[in-house]
């Protein structure tokens, strides 16, 4: 009996490039699992799955994982889904409330307010989103992913965090990699490499293939000028600065 490799991958918009490319592209044989990206890098931590779609902050802890393949979400310029959004300017801001979807978005943060802002605010755990009907003075949101859209232009600021991060360090971000258990077999690597390639080549397919996406009218435009897919060699060393900075963000759960 043959077994399939798995592969994780995340469930947004900014990844269906990548999942149609998977499941057409029509040389990968492996079985493919749609999770939060949480959940994706704990997959590939318990063994579950072979190679996964990863958020970048967590790579340095997963044991036996190598990055790979050509491809990443990245970006160049603005990510549009990963905003701080505040009534106040970031610089006077006293407490972040932390959406918990991404690991990634939540370090950067603690980067660019350590190092771009120079603000030393409290951090807490967005367990509910309600708490962004009703901001406090002083309160700023961090906001990931898709639900992004539609708080767009709902706060008198917003801040673009890959933006941000550009503007202080002139080098793109890498928000998730592709990483495999080391000894992979080559030929996999080379096999989902293609499939990539493919999806990202056929970006408006792969919009039209998903139910979720295809009557959205910004997922065109999101995905071929917010969303840049290419792990080239600025976005390595862009990598390893984030990694230098390290993991300190720990957000305190709701006070009530």
């Amino acid at each position: 009996m043959v077994i399939n490799p798995k592969i994780a991958a995340i469930s947004y918009l900014n990844t269906i490039p990548f999942i149609y490319g998977i499941r057409h592209e029509g040389n990968l044989v492996a079985d493919l699992v749609i999770v939060p990206p949480s959940d994706c890098a704990k997959q590939f931590a318990e063994g579950k799955v072979d190679m996964a779609l990863v958020p970048a902050a967590v790579v340095p802890t997963l044991k036996g994982a190598e990055i790979v393949t050509d491809y990443c979400i990245g970006a160049v310029g603005a990510v549009r889904t990963v905003v701080i959004v505040s009534n106040t300017p970031i610089e006077q801001v006293r407490r972040i409330w932390l959406d918990s979807h991404s690991r990634t978005s939540v370090q950067l943060a603690g980067y660019l307010a350590q190092y771009r802002w120079k603000i030393t605010p409290e951090w807490l755990a967005m367990d509910d989103y309600s708490v962004l009907d009703h901001p406090q003075e002083g309160d700023a949101f961090l906001l990931i992913g898709d639900k992004v859209f539609g708080y767009e232009g709902r706060f008198a600021y917003s801040y673009d965090l890959a933006q941000e991060w550009i503007a202080h360090t002139r080098l793109p971000f890498v928000f998730a990699v592709w990483v495999a258990r080391k000894g992979t077999s080559y030929e996999l690597y080379d096999s989902l490499q293609r499939a990539l390639t493919f999806g990202v080549e056929h970006t408006y397919e792969a919009i039209l293939d998903s139910d979720e996406h295809r009557e959205k009218p910004y997922a065109y435009e999101y995905l071929t000028r917010n969303i840049d897919f290419l792990f080239d060699e600025q976005k390595h060393k862009a990598l390893k600065k984030f990694w230098d900075f390290g993991m300190k963000v720990q957000p305190k759960v709701n006070p009530g």
